[in-house]
């Protein structure tokens, strides 16, 4: 068991800790917020939920929640899913493994618990796509298992209690507050203690703006006494994104669809449709494959070139200049720019799934932000023309 004092931190008393459990649960009973995951004890139930509030706020969850469980409402309905509604139903969450390891992790129950739920913390550990935070808030809100669960919210009101002088962003030291958890938690409630430390969390104990008055725990907070809150947690600043340039092609043609493709090679957005796209670096290295080419060849090579080349079709490039679009991912930032053509004539494209499709049908296919973002983009110019 890890030692807390060989990292500079002296656990409270036994007492003290008890009137900090009383304490921080006499709040949460009457400051919990009522969300729907809070009204069942179905592992899967706050299984969804938990996946579904990595990196997504609160308010924003619920709608997805509601409309997932209705369409898998348990896990096997879940394990057999075809891919495309399940990417539809996950459509707008962003970090789209998730969704898949999810349904791996439910093919595991149905093949290795016959299709039940396992409740012992280490068998819910070895689901795909669950971590140590997940399986503990599993373990402990659907069957009462003494198990923290500690993300970034909590480590950030650990960091404070007990002035922990460790980057809360780097994995290795995630340790360190698991064991104060380990200490801390109500082995009565472990389910309503993770959960009132969430809501702390998120609210009063927030990264931004905290409210250190109105913690329910200030009298139990090192930071707080010491006026060091402006230093806790430690955490060292994330890597900016790769900045990306994206060229987009919208094709049309005589009947007013639209050519859209779905992404079957890359991890991101796989699985998912949108006008085709091709990244500027790699349109140079197909440029690089033309033989007997010179300078002026290759300046009169573009990306519409390479484009039709790849596609086997031939455009009629319109010149309308649109507005630049852009999303920010975990690691890369893209900027996309847009080209519009309307299609003369098409071959036979090999390796890619094709398909025309008119604005109304696009709602039918599953597509991420970065496409939304380039349809509402085109459409709000092609209206202003």
């Amino acid at each position: 068991m890890l030692n807390l004092k060989d990292y500079g931190i002296e656990m409270w008393p036994s007492d003290k800790i008890a009137d900090f459990r009383r304490t921080l649960l006499s709040w949460y009973d009457q400051e919990k917020r009522d969300l729907p995951w809070r009204r069942t004890k179905n592992p899967y139930f706050i299984w969804v939920s938990e996946i579904m509030l990595q990196q997504t706020q609160v308010q924003t969850v619920i709608p997805y929640y509601e409309r997932f469980l209705k369409l898998f409402p348990t896990v096997g309905e879940l394990a057999v899913a075809d891919e495309e509604p399940l990417l539809k139903a996950w459509e707008g969450l962003g970090y789209y493994s998730r969704v898949r390891n999810m349904q791996k992790a439910a093919q595991q129950i149905m093949e290795d618990y016959d299709g039940k739920f396992p409740s012992d913390y280490e068998d819910i550990a070895k689901l795909k796509g669950i971590g140590p935070y997940t399986a503990g808030a599993i373990a402990s809100i659907a069957f009462n298992l003494p198990q923290p669960a500690v993300d970034g919210n909590v480590m950030r009101v650990m960091a404070r209690l007990f002035e922990v002088d460790y980057d809360i962003g780097d994995p290795k030291n995630r340790k360190i507050f698991q064991a104060i958890m380990e200490a801390l938690i109500d082995p009565s409630r472990p389910g309503d203690f993770n959960q009132a430390l969430m809501d702390l969390g998120t609210d009063i104990e927030s990264a931004k703006n905290p409210k250190p008055d109105q913690s329910p725990i200030r009298f139990f907070c090192a930071a707080y006494f010491h006026g060091t809150y402006d230093k806790y947690p430690i955490k060292e600043p994330k890597k900016k994104p790769r900045p990306i340039e994206i060229q987009a092609l919208i094709v049309t043609n005589d009947v007013g669809q639209y050519l859209i493709e779905k992404n079957n090679q890359g991890r991101l957005l796989g699985g998912f449709w949108s006008f085709p796209i091709m990244e500027t670096n790699l349109v140079s290295q197909q440029l690089d494959l033309f033989d007997n080419r010179d300078d002026e060849v290759m300046e009169q090579v573009s990306k519409k070139a390479a484009f039709e080349a790849d596609y086997d079709l031939e455009v009629k490039w319109s010149q309308t200049q649109f507005p630049l679009v852009k999303h920010t991912f975990s690691h890369q930032k893209w900027t996309i720019s847009i080209a519009e053509g309307q299609l003369l004539s098409k071959g036979e494209s090999q390796g890619r799934q094709l398909a025309w499709v008119s604005l109304e049908e696009m709602s039918d296919y599953p597509m991420a932000t970065p496409q939304k973002k380039m349809l509402e983009t085109y459409m709000k110019e092609k209206a202003l023309l």
